[in-house]
């Protein structure tokens, strides 16, 4: 059985805005080792549309190593976009979803392989919702951003969570790994 993994980027006060953050080297170089041991990326339309930057840097690439290898690094994996409006997705390695969120996580979960990452606030809820995810990195930055997107704000219940370790970066960025308590 899969492990499904939900890693998103937040600051201290919850906002999830993809434009605040300004992550570092060591975020990127994170990041990629994250997606180098997964099978598969699952998205909502707005994130994948905002992750489709990373497509050009593979034709144009960055003066920032740390950029151009992250660009490659979520290039090879397989991505699921779950979609009501797109046709189709314009990345070789990312296809529309052909099945519900919740039939897809528990189709890839019983699959063999590596982890499986959710990266899109909506998924991400929903799957909270459904108790599907097994792992939760939150990787907080060091910034209060005032309004905006939070996000756990549809969250339904409460969730317990037990920390299983934190990592701490030089900027100060924090990653906190959480596991759910299943009741």
């Amino acid at each position: 059985m899969r492990k499904i993994t939900a890693a998103f980027n937040m600051t201290l006060d919850g906002n999830c805005d993809h434009t605040i953050p300004n992550p570092d080297a060591d975020i990127h170089n994170h990041y990629s080792q994250l997606l180098n041991n997964a099978d598969a990326l699952l998205y909502g339309r707005i994130t994948f549309e905002l992750m489709k930057f990373w497509q050009t840097l593979l034709s144009n690439p960055s003066e920032q190593q740390s950029h151009n290898d992250f660009a490659k690094a979520i290039d090879k994996v397989p991505k699921i976009v779950f979609s009501n409006s797109m046709q189709s997705t314009g990345w070789e390695s990312a296809q529309l979803s052909d099945k519900p969120l919740h039939e897809k996580i528990k189709e890839l979960k019983n699959g063999e392989g590596k982890d499986i990452l959710i990266c899109s606030r909506s998924l991400i809820i929903q799957l909270l919702n459904q108790n599907l995810i097994d792992e939760l990195q939150l990787c907080i930055h060091p910034i209060i951003a005032g309004p905006g997107m939070m996000l756990f704000d549809k969250i339904e219940k409460r969730i317990d969570m037990n920390l299983r370790k934190t990592e701490i970066f030089k900027s100060g960025t924090v990653i906190h790994y959480y596991i759910p308590i299943r009741n």
